[in-house]
């Protein structure tokens, strides 16, 4: 069956009201977010979709209302928010607006317990309730923080949560006649716990991948790269990578006195932007003080005895053993 969509766009205060208080009488309401990570820094949310499965709305987090209500509606534990992948919309909902969620239900988490293969949010509606949403590439990488937002923006963001509810039915009918509904409400009730917690700056550029060989000159030089970039990244409103790739900066972090050109990733459009600034960068690395890695960073661990190397293949024997008898990825049983 083809999706077609039906929804309201909310951007002026009465029609926040007014949506907030019809899907706060439901018992159950699906939640979704759409952020501008890939094109603006530092991201934000930029639209929230709910749903209770007939009525669909999509508020404009731009327009500088007043969400208080909204916050209300998933703090409140009388209504199951039901989410796909819940951990990002999450965060980043309590990073924008301080907002924290209670009684929640991830369909991501509930798929993986009932054993099924195809995880994402089209395929599980595909062969769950034979509905199919548009999922265009081109709209996932949109930047959802222009506006106006186009007709086929705002119809790609609606399929997100519009049968979000019905797929939550389906799912929890389906884990209930396997008796691992329980499994799922314990898993999912850790989802109340998650909140944003910004990287300490003082290590931040600890982040960079690639670091752990890094002697202490050339952590050194990653950090005045680091806050080159950061620095650069705030004042154009672009993500970091786009500016200086990670490679580009671990590369020349180990590698100070090679030019430019050979670093991995630095195009030539980069260099002629940002050559002389990363140079000088790179320079005062150099010059400053070697760094020694933040003192909590845990020991690496010692390589495994025999007994314990046994131990571990015992224990994987066991979980794969226990995940092909209930038909499950095992992961899903134990880390």
């Amino acid at each position: 069956m083809t999706y077609t969509p039906t929804y309201r766009f909310v951007d002026d205060q009465a029609a926040l009201d007014a949506a907030i208080a019809m899907l706060a009488a439901s018992a159950k309401v699906a939640v979704d977010t759409e952020a501008d990570s890939r094109h603006r820094y530092p991201e934000k949310v930029c639209l929230v979709q709910l749903s209770d499965g007939v009525n669909t709305c999509l508020v404009d987090t731009l327009a500088s209302l007043d969400y208080g209500t909204m916050g209300d509606l998933f703090a409140d534990g009388n209504v199951q928010k039901v989410l796909h992948g819940a951990d990002f919309d999450i965060r980043g909902l309590h990073r924008d607006f301080g907002f924290t969620f209670s009684n929640c239900y991830d369909t991501s988490i509930a798929a993986r317990f009932a054993g099924l293969e195809r995880l994402g949010l089209a395929p599980l509606l595909e062969d769950i309730l034979d509905i199919h949403i548009p999922k265009d590439q081109r709209l996932r990488r949109a930047d959802w923080s222009r506006r106006p937002l186009e007709r086929e923006a705002l119809d790609y963001a609606a399929g997100d949560v519009t049968h979000l509810v019905a797929l939550r039915d389906a799912l929890d009918e389906r884990l209930q006649g396997l008796g691992r509904d329980s499994w799922v409400a314990e898993e999912c009730a850790r989802l109340e716990e998650i909140r944003y917690s910004p990287p300490n700056p003082e290590f931040a550029y600890l982040s960079v991948k690639g670091t752990q060989g890094l002697d202490g000159r050339a952590l050194a030089v990653l950090k005045s790269l680091f806050e080159l970039r950061e620095t650069e990244a705030l004042r154009l409103n672009r993500p970091p990578g786009y500016l200086i790739p990670a490679s580009a900066m671990t590369f020349l972090s180990a590698n100070p006195e090679a030019e430019l050109a050979t670093a991995p990733g630095l195009g030539a459009s980069a260099i002629r932007r940002y050559g002389h600034a990363i140079q000088r960068a790179v320079r005062a690395g150099v010059a400053a003080t070697p760094l020694r890695r933040r003192h909590d960073t845990p020991p690496p661990l010692p390589r495994p005895t025999h007994a314990q190397a046994a131990r571990f293949t015992r224990l994987k024997t066991w979980r794969a053993n226990l995940g092909a008898e209930l038909a499950v990825d095992p992961s899903v049983l134990w880390s």
